[in-house]
């Protein structure tokens, strides 16, 4: 997300992450893909007397699903997947039409543990979490990266193989 020009700092708000990316929206839908259509920001869940707000909420056309899109600043938390569950079964019982597919939702997060999220989210197939990055990260952080994300895939292809084994 580096074509808002934000600099990630205490001071930066989830409001004015959601800002930046809806003043640059045509932008933040070309990273998207050309299948999603913007419904609305902040979408209002009311139950009972209480109100709670989904920060992005966007339909895919090829998919024909609504996607929910949550940003959170910091690092991903087990209770940012319950949260977004909560969203989903929201919109899946009252907001989905009959004839379209299941909602989807994404968590955008400033930082992820891979191993929390794949605990937080194991059996879910519609929950997604992701990084984003307000800045191009550096050769060194790239580096890193690629090399943690390598370990990762060693490591379940080295899984799935003793798992087929009788």
């Amino acid at each position: 997300l580096e074509f808002l020009g934000l600099h990630l700092s205490s001071a930066l708000l989830e409001r004015d992450l959601e800002q930046a990316l809806l003043d640059h929206l045509q932008l933040f839908l070309k990273e998207l893909g050309r299948e999603f259509c913007f419904v609305d920001r902040q979408f209002r869940i009311t139950i009972g007397n209480r109100h709670h707000h989904l920060d992005l909420l966007f339909f895919h056309r090829r998919l024909r699903c609504l996607v929910a899109i949550d940003l959170k600043l910091g690092e991903f938390q087990p209770a940012h997947a319950g949260q977004m569950r909560f969203y989903l079964n929201y919109l899946a019982q009252n907001v989905a039409l009959p004839d379209e597919n299941p909602p989807i939702g994404i968590l955008l997060c400033s930082d992820r543990d891979h191993d929390l999220v794949q605990i937080s989210t194991t059996g879910d197939e519609t929950l997604f979490v992701s990084r984003y990055l307000l800045q191009l990260p550096t050769e060194d952080q790239l580096k890193r990266w690629l090399r943690e994300e390598r370990a990762l895939l060693e490591q379940t292809l080295g899984q799935s193989e003793t798992s087929d084994d009788p």
